[in-house]
């Protein structure tokens, strides 16, 4: 019997109205705080996806607008042809191979591969057919994708599914003396932050949730090409739920809502951030008043003893233990508990002011990442959008990861990070009819701490267990930051390249020379202008990039100065990044080949035998992911990334800007590679400076 991959969607309720006392207290909480948003009503106060982006289509045809103008004109994901997909993948393969009988064993499976796939190919194009398939009317792979990709996953979404913005320093923030220890109670600094963050969050928000925010495009020459917005339903008001065997996520009626989400000192309050309009954000005086009166509310809990359950640090356990904890805090806290989650869940987005003072590059990647020891209480990991502030006023967001990949939020993040405290003040001045300094906060969780501590209750055994789990996976891991500042992208394009390939030469060289041997390498491509279209691999292993790794050595060689060394690596580099440039053209177009492969080996019916090649050593080899890497430059970030994909592997995140290049690099800690590779990777763009100076013609003085 052949897998069913197309029912997940139908488990449980689509459309919802909010269970019980609960649908009564948020139905209040919402005319009280909102009279009139500007926004279309949606047909339910919630809607649960399991995965299916068809599924809540039909919210974009509801909201309208130009966000969503293009979406039943693009164009449906591929299917690409098994003969082109083998011919791509032998060249990213044979490099890893271990002896030229693995090598000669890979191709005969690649000839097989066609006849053992014959029958699964015709079951991938008929699931995708225009006319009569099932998908005729999205993606092929994205319920697949979206479900055993990130739905399905049991690990904590702790560095393996989250990633984070480090946003560059607001030097027009009253005090801007960031790097100065602060008092952990003085939060003034943040509180700034926070709420110019939160003011230009508003408006951004209003474009998403009402439709006018324009539809992405790509190309510099009209016409441009449209991308998918479909992902933009999943922004705001949204938030991953843990449950067994496969995560849902919810996402709530933006008309019902004004409110955020603060978390401080590990309590969580939802404060009131736009004006009785539901538009607007609240002036900026208002809005910092409500961000210190949180501060003050979570200082004043801090100080009593027996302190309420901090709850933050359950959602950072794996996805099973996570939701057997949830189902305890229901059981537990009644009604009462159902209502205080679907306000957090309600939220726009999660304010994380976070009481330490981060200096470095490395400190910040932490905190924003994983919120480290001091802080990782201090988040609700399943959100999908959460803003960190910390004592000192630095900023960064951590985005989760499960129907939305990174392009669309870095839209959002551009719009915030650009924005200065000084343009808040002028653009979101007060008006003197609207002057509620002390209203519009409302401690979360505050009705529910008696029912938590109760005699019966494990909720606090259940929270001992989750802070040992996350201690020790931010303990086992490290990152370092390699901020290369001897050039970017501006003399990467004079000298002929490509930035982006040519960084991707160097992190092939970097690592050879790291681990002694190439490993398989990723790279994130988004395939946007197709309808529910997310990213495709690019495979930076490449034979032109095997060439030039083993002429370039182990270890630097110093024989720049013979003109014919010199000119041969110079023609291995320039092969090597073309190579590059055409495969992440092909997986731009969705013509790569591990979704592919994927696809096909989702066709496989019970008890049918799996084409040999899946389980051929090199053919695994070839995709374990063991330098995961994916490219962002924003001149407003100072960093991003991500964790590894494998125990043995790392992420490795960069930026090219103009004069520099920044990478990020996370790994567990008991390899001892990240200062190494950070190393390496300086040392790999400085020896292919070296043979292109060496090569300019000299110029005389004369």
């Amino acid at each position: 019997m052949m897998k069913n991959y197309t029912t997940a969607s139908s488990v449980g309720t689509r459309i919802h109205m909010i269970p019980g006392n609960a649908s009564k207290a948020m139905a209040s909480r919402a005319n009280s705080t909102s009279s009139s948003s500007g926004l279309k009503k949606w047909p339910a106060p919630m809607v649960e996806s399991n995965g299916d982006y068809r599924e809540e289509a039909f919210l974009e045809t509801h909201i309208g607008g130009p966000l969503y103008a293009n979406q039943r004109n693009l164009p449906r994901l591929p299917v690409p042809n098994v003969k082109d997909t083998l011919q791509r993948f032998l060249p990213t393969a044979l490099p890893l191979a271990e002896s030229e009988e693995e090598k000669k064993s890979l191709e005969q499976a690649c000839k097989d591969f066609p006849r053992e796939a014959e029958q699964l190919q015709r079951r991938l194009e008929a699931r995708s057919d225009a006319t009569t398939g099932e998908f005729k009317d999205s993606s092929w792979l994205q319920h697949w994708w979206n479900t055993a990709g990130y739905l399905q996953v049991r690990d904590t979404v702790v560095i393996n599914v989250s990633y984070y913005f480090h946003f560059s320093d607001d030097d027009t923030l009253p005090d801007t003396v960031a790097n100065v220890p602060v008092s952990t109670t003085d939060m003034r600094l943040g509180v700034q932050r926070a709420a110019s963050l939160v003011a230009s969050a508003a408006e951004f928000r209003h474009k998403v949730c009402s439709g006018t925010l324009p539809c992405e495009a790509l190309g510099r020459k009209e016409p441009k090409t449209p991308l998918c917005s479909t992902a933009y339903k999943y922004m705001f008001h949204a938030c991953r739920i843990p449950q067994h065997e496969q995560d849902s996520y919810r996402i709530y009626d933006p008309s019902n809502h004004r409110h955020c989400i603060v978390a401080c000192r590990g309590n969580f309050f939802a404060l009131d951030f736009l004006q009785e309009n539901g538009v607007d954000p609240l002036p900026l005086s208002v809005l910092e008043a409500r961000f210190s009166k949180c501060v003050e509310l979570a200082n004043a809990k801090s100080s009593l003893q027996g302190d309420s359950p901090i709850l933050g640090w359950l959602t950072s356990m794996d996805r099973d233990s996570w939701a057997d904890a949830r189902s305890e805090l229901l059981r537990t806290g009644g009604f009462k508990m159902e209502e205080a989650l679907s306000v957090l869940e309600s939220g726009a987005f999660v304010v994380c002011l976070d009481n330490e003072v981060p200096a470095s590059r490395n400190q910040c990647a932490m905190q924003f990442l994983t919120g480290g020891l001091g802080s990782g209480y201090n988040r609700w990991f399943d959100k999908s959008i959460q803003l960190i502030c910390t004592a000192n006023g630095k900023a960064g967001l951590l985005g989760e990861h499960s129907m939305m990949d990174g392009m669309p939020m870095v839209g959002f993040a551009d719009h915030i990070a650009k924005s200065t405290y000084k343009d808040a003040e002028t653009k979101f001045a007060l008006n003197p009819a609207e002057d509620d300094f002390t209203g519009g906060v409302s401690d979360i969780f505050e009705n529910c701490t008696s029912d938590l501590q109760s005699s019966d209750s494990q909720v606090a055994s259940l929270i001992d267990n989750a802070k040992l789990h996350f201690s020790k996976l931010v303990t086992d891991h490290e990152i370092t930051v390699q901020s290369f500042q001897a050039y970017g992208s501006n003399y990467i394009k004079k000298a002929g390249y490509s930035p982006d390939a040519y960084v991707q030469v160097a992190i092939q060289l970097a690592t050879y020379r790291l681990w002694g041997k190439q490993a398989g390498t990723y790279e994130a491509t988004q395939v946007r202008p197709f309808l529910h279209g997310r990213t495709e691999t690019t495979r930076s292993v490449s034979l032109e990039g095997e060439a030039f790794v083993k002429q370039m050595g182990l270890r630097p060689k110093h024989d720049e100065n013979d003109e014919s060394i010199r000119s041969e690596k110079l023609e291995l580099l320039h092969n090597a990044v073309t190579g590059h440039v055409k495969y992440i053209g092909k997986a731009a177009k969705a013509m790569g080949v591990d979704r592919h492969f994927f696809g096909l080996s989702m066709m496989v019916a019970d008890g049918e035998s799996v084409p040999s090649l899946y389980s051929h050593p090199l053919f695994v080899r070839s995709k374990r992911w063991r330098v995961s890497t994916s490219h962002l430059t924003h001149p407003k970030f100072d960093n991003w990334g991500y964790g590894e994909v494998f125990p043995d592997g790392v992420g490795l995140s960069y930026a090219i800007k103009a004069d520099s290049c920044v990478f990020s690099i996370t790994t567990l800690k008991e390899n001892g590679w990240t200062d190494r590779l950070s190393h390496l990777l300086e040392e790999a763009l400085m020896e292919m400076r070296t043979l292109n100076d060496l090569n300019k013609p000299l110029v005389s003085k004369l």
